[in-house]
C-alpha cells in the first residue's frame, strides 16, 4: 500500500474523497478478477467477486453522495495516484478454478487491510470530523469482516480448485 497524503492536514472533504477513491479502487479490482476468472456457475469465485464489486460500488456511491451534500461540486484535492491498494485485493491472488472459499479469503485479507489502514491513520488525524469518519469507516470494515466470516462458515475451508482434477484444462504439449 502506498499513500502520498499527510493525515494531519486532511479536511473532511479530503477524507470523503479519499474514502470514495478507496472503494472505487476495490470495486475495479474485483471486476478485474471477474474478467480474469470468467463466471462459470452461480456461486463460483467470479460470482463472489462480482458481489464484492457491487458492495464496493454501493459504498462508494453512498460516500460520494455524502460528500456531494456537504461540499457540492467543489474540486477534489485527492487523486487516485495518491493511493494504491488500500482496500483493493492483491492482483496476484486469483487463480483459475479457485473455490468460492478461496475468493472469500482474498476478500477477507482486503477487509483486514482496510481496517488496519484506518486504524493506523487515526493517530495522525487532527480534525475531529475526519477522526469520526475514519473511525466509522474502520468500524464498517470490522462489520464486513464478520459478514465474511459468517459466509465462510457455510463453505468448506479449502483452497483446492472447485472442479475435479480431470476437468482442469491443461495446455497441450
Amino acid at each position: 500500500m502506498s499513500l502520498q497524503l499527510d493525515f494531519s492536514t486532511l479536511t473532511l472533504q479530503d477524507a470523503l474523497d479519499l474514502a470514495v477513491l478507496i472503494e472505487k479502487e476495490a470495486e475495479e479490482r474485483y471486476l478485474m478478477f471477474v474478467d480474469q476468472l470468467g463466471e462459470r456457475y452461480r456461486g463460483d469465485a467470479a460470482d463472489f467477486f462480482a458481489m464484492m464489486a457491487r458492495n464496493e460500488h454501493c459504498h462508494a456511491t453512498d460516500l460520494a453522495e455524502r460528500r456531494r451534500l456537504l461540499f457540492g461540486d467543489s474540486p477534489s484535492r485527492v487523486t487516485a495516484d495518491m493511493i494504491e491498494d488500500v482496500e483493493a485485493p492483491d492482483t496476484g491472488r486469483p487463480r483459475q478454478y479457485m473455490s468460492p472459499r478461496h475468493a472469500m479469503d482474498v476478500a477477507m485479507d482486503s477487509e483486514v487491510k482496510a481496517y488496519e489502514f484506518f486504524e493506523q491513520a487515526l493517530p495522525g488525524i487532527r480534525d475531529p470530523e475526519v477522526r469520526r469518519l475514519f473511525e466509522e469507516l474502520r468500524d464498517e470494515e470490522a462489520i464486513h469482516q464478520q459478514l465474511l466470516k459468517d459466509e465462510m462458515a457455510k463453505h468448506p475451508a479449502t483452497l483446492d480448485p472447485d472442479v475435479e482434477p480431470d476437468e482442469v484444462d491443461t495446455p497441450a504439449m
